[in-house]
């Protein structure tokens, strides 16, 4: 069976937060270089740097969908101290994550987990 993505007109927006179907989104000041993040309690913090309703946003929570959904099927998980991605755990500290003997910065393309 298919995940499909709401249409455009499942995006209800206000000011400060809107929902992608059932996923509250949220609009705030978020570190350097991030543009969005997907939350264990089921919300997507979307940067204030990305314009709304533009191409950039759509990308940007078809990403943060998709680790959405790895989390609900269990694929992906994460504490304070550690990712968690199809049963093997990669320690996590100050914004960086321990993978194949190095440490990387969160979101880095080089996760399994990034990788689309």
């Amino acid at each position: 069976m298919a995940f499909k993505l709401p249409n455009q007109s499942a995006f209800k927006s206000s000011k400060n937060s809107s929902s992608y179907g059932s996923t509250p989104i949220m609009r705030m000041d978020l570190d350097e270089g991030i543009l969005g993040e997907a939350n264990d309690d089921g919300t997507i913090y979307v940067s204030n740097k990305v314009e709304p309703n533009s191409e950039q946003e759509r990308s940007v929570l078809m990403h943060e969908m998709k680790h959405m959904t790895d989390m609900k099927v269990g694929k992906l998980g994460y504490t304070d101290d550690e990712v968690t991605w199809n049963g093997d755990k990669f320690e996590r500290q100050q914004g960086h994550i321990k993978y194949d003997g190095k440490w990387y910065p969160e979101g880095d393309k080089s996760f399994p987990w990034e990788q689309h």
